[in-house]
């Protein structure tokens, strides 16, 4: 096989996964430490004798580790490299590919360098005392880039983990085939785990008249976790399942928050999301859950009504599905307000979120709120021809008290095109030809679309013309040789 150090990088990752040593998987692999050490780091091949029995100890294809285009990653080395260029010009697009393919590690340390960068330059304009409403901006009155907030960070974290924790879903499933967790009767097991082997009870929460919504309550001191009553039967099993990650598996959680090192506040952050992850993963344990999923044809709202839980809380567990031995779809998982403010992004495909250029308006995300609560549908295309199916739907939450404010989102659930075919939503669809996408991008200051009638912002890495004797029906014209 190829000497690319792209299955050596792989391996090294599955391992590491699985928590072996070299020598450990060497063993099993009837191979020498050094021999392994050298595949990891690129300097041996990857020989097909020894590929086979990798596929035996772990389980997975051999396709695991072919060569793929880091989509993702080479998204944000353009978007990074857009917002950095130097005084020789840009940084040609084949660099930058072979940066991401060739030396992915190398890559992502350019990333953080970046996002170290963002941070060190909104602390210097915050202490420099320049700001407009309350953001700091440069000496030449242009607005910083704002630093990452705790929870900017926290999606970070699972963005950058491919939204899968393997230790999490393991302890998770772990658990429900021990306490014998079954459809159905999902809440008044968990609230006997509580009750039997850590002493806490469950008790109703006492109306919220602040008007927070206030939807539950952990006494460390009483051991009582109160919950509200406005939550649905899904709902309240969903927090139990969140306390017993804190109560059974507080020191794997805060290994895990720990490999980034972070603030308090982001730290308590990463804690809950990775307790919710388990929780997740504790009502909807992976095997049973993906085994239905694929039975489904991944159908979200049969999925929804068969486990008892709501639209939101299948599509983000239908993203997390990637354990190496037993992959469901490879999914990115969105939900946006009617502004168009992400309040969450997770991807296990090459699909990019742009942290600076905001969305696409053509994205159907945001057309689903034109029809509340149906499924809207689309085949889109990146700039760099790659297509999407995409799965949109409104949901809406309630604190079921007149006169008290709900809240609307939408949520998108998107694969690449080549495993369309397993969802029952593309039944009807033309799939294989690439003129009936919709060409979308990842965000107006980064998209490459010159003739986007619907662009919002000049793109950054290009000079904009302008010119008081001619106008043009697409916005932002590039000029020559800019």
């Amino acid at each position: 096989m190829a000497t690319s150090g792209i299955p050596g990088t792989r391996l090294r990752a599955l391992r590491e996964t699985r928590s072996m040593t070299q020598a450990e998987l060497a063993r099993a692999l009837e191979i020498s430490p050094s021999y392994l050490n050298q595949i990891e780091h690129g300097s041996r091949p990857l020989t097909v004798p020894v590929l086979l029995r990798i596929t035996e100890v772990f389980g997975v294809d051999a396709a695991f580790f072919a060569a793929r285009r880091p989509e993702r990653l080479v998204a944000e080395l353009h978007e990074v490299f857009a917002e950095t260029t130097s005084a020789a010009g840009p940084v040609p697009a084949g660099q930058i590919e072979r940066l991401a393919g060739e030396l992915p590690a190398a890559a992502d340390a350019v990333l953080e360098l970046y996002r170290r960068w963002r941070r060190a330059d909104e602390h210097l304009a915050a202490a420099s005392d320049q700001t407009r409403d309350g953001r700091p901006v440069g000496n030449d009155g242009t607005d910083r880039v704002r630093s990452a907030s705790p929870h900017e960070q926290v999606r970070d974290y699972f963005y950058r983990r491919r939204n899968h924790v393997a230790e999490l879903d393991d302890a998770a499933e772990a658990l429900a085939s021990e306490i014998g967790l079954r459809r159905g009767e999902v809440r008044r097991t968990l609230a006997e785990r509580l009750r039997t082997v850590h002493g806490v009870g469950i008790a109703g929460l006492e109306d919220d008249t602040t008007g927070s919504g206030e939807m539950h309550r952990y006494d460390r001191v009483e051991r009582v976790l109160r919950l509200s009553p406005a939550l649905r039967a899904g709902q309240q099993a969903f927090r139990m399942a969140t306390q017993l990650a804190l109560l059974e598996h507080d020191a794997l959680i805060e290994r895990l928050a720990a490999e980034d090192p972070a603030d308090d506040d982001t730290h308590t952050l990463t804690r809950i999301g990775l307790a919710r992850y388990f929780a997740a993963a504790l009502t909807l344990p992976y095997g049973e859950f993906r085994a239905t999923a694929e039975r489904f044809r991944y159908d979200i709202e049969r999925l929804s009504d068969h486990f008892g839980l709501g639209f939101e809380t299948i599509a983000h567990r239908l993203s997390t599905l990637q354990r190496p031995s037993e992959p469901g779809v490879p999914f990115s998982f969105v939900r946006v307000d009617r502004a168009g403010n992400m309040s969450k992004r997770q991807s296990a495909t090459g699909f990019h979120f742009s942290r600076g250029g905001g969305t696409c308006p053509l994205w159907n995300v945001y057309r689903a709120f034109a029809s509340p609560g149906e499924i809207d549908v689309q085949i889109a295309a990146m700039p760099d021809d790659s297509r999407y199916l995409w799965v949109a739907r409104t949901v809406t939450g309630s604190q079921r008290r007149w006169g008290r404010p709900g809240k609307t989102f939408a949520i998108a659930l998107g694969c690449e095109i080549r495993h369309a075919h397993r969802l029952v939503y593309s039944d009807g669809l033309n799939l294989d030809t690439p003129s009936a996408a919709t060409p979308i991008g990842a965000g107006c200051r980064v998209c490459s679309r010159a003739q986007c009638p619907q662009r919002a912002f000049p793109r950054l890495d290009h000079t904009t013309l302008i010119l008081e004797d001619r106008s043009t029906f697409v916005p932002y014209p590039v000029a020559p040789g800019g």
